[in-house]
C-alpha cells in the first residue's frame, strides 16, 4: 500500500478535495489498484455516515462527501467498471419520479450505493413509470429506488410500482425522500422506505442477498 492510499480515508472525511484528488492520482501513478482506492473511499464514506448517524455531521457533509466520491470516480472511471472488477453486489435502477425534480438526496444515495459496490443506473429526475420499467427490463436489476421530496411524487411512486408489477418484473422497490414514511410506503405499494442514504444501502444489500 502506498503512503497516499493510506491517506485517502482521512482526506475524504476531512473534505480535503485538492489533497484527496492529488492522492488518488499519485496512487494510480504508484501502481495501486483502482478498487483499492475505491475501498479507501468507501471506508471514508462509511465514517461520514457513522458521524451523520451520531449527529456529528449533517446533510451538508453527506452532500460534500458524495460530491468528493463522484470526483474520485471521474478519475477512476476510465480504469475500471464494477463488472470488470468483479465487485458488483447487484444492480439498482434509481430516479426521482414523475412530478418531482429534486435530486440532492437521490445523488447522495447513488454515490453511497456505488461506493458500496452496486452497479447503479441513475435515470435522473421527473421520470415516468414506463422509463423505470424499460430500464429494469433492460438491465435485469433486482432493486429499484424511487425518490421524491414533494407529496406530489407519491402518485408517481404508486404508478411506478403498479407498472413494474404489471410488467411482471421481479424487483424490490424502495422509496425515499423528505415526506416519505411507512404510511406512504404502504399506500404506494413499495417494499421498503429508506430514511437516509445509509439505510438505502442496507436495504439494497438485503434485497440483493449480500452482507
Amino acid at each position: 500500500m502506498s503512503e497516499d492510499l493510506a491517506r485517502i480515508n482521512a482526506l475524504l472525511v476531512d473534505f480535503e478535495e485538492d489533497k484527496l484528488l492529488e492522492a488518488v492520482r499519485n496512487c494510480l501513478s504508484s501502481g495501486d489498484e483502482p478498487m483499492a482506492i475505491v475501498e479507501a473511499c468507501r471506508e471514508g464514506m462509511e465514517e461520514v455516515g457513522r458521524r451523520f448517524a451520531a449527529g456529528e455531521f449533517f446533510v451538508n457533509e453527506l452532500i460534500c462527501s458524495a460530491d468528493l466520491f463522484g470526483s474520485v470516480m471521474k478519475i477512476l472511471g476510465p480504469r475500471m467498471s464494477a463488472e470488470e472488477s468483479g465487485a458488483t453486489k447487484g444492480k439498482v435502477v434509481i430516479g426521482t419520479v414523475k412530478g418531482d425534480v429534486h435530486d440532492i438526496g437521490k445523488d447522495i444515495v447513488v454515490a453511497m450505493l456505488r461506493c458500496n459496490g452496486f452497479e447503479v443506473y441513475d435515470l435522473g429526475v421527473n421520470i415516468p413509470a414506463q422509463q423505470f420499467v424499460d430500464k429494469v427490463r433492460e438491465t435485469g436489476a433486482k432493486v429499484v429506488g424511487l425518490s421524491g421530496l414533494l407529496t406530489l411524487a407519491f402518485d408517481g411512486m404508486e404508478e411506478t410500482v403498479r407498472a413494474l408489477k404489471a410488467a411482471g418484473l421481479d424487483a424490490k422497490v424502495m422509496i425515499g425522500g423528505g415526506m416519505t414514511n411507512e404510511m406512504v410506503r404502504a399506500k404506494v405499494g413499495a417494499d421498503a422506505c429508506g430514511h437516509d442514504a445509509i439505510e438505502a444501502v442496507r436495504l439494497a444489500k438485503s434485497f440483493s442477498g449480500v452482507s
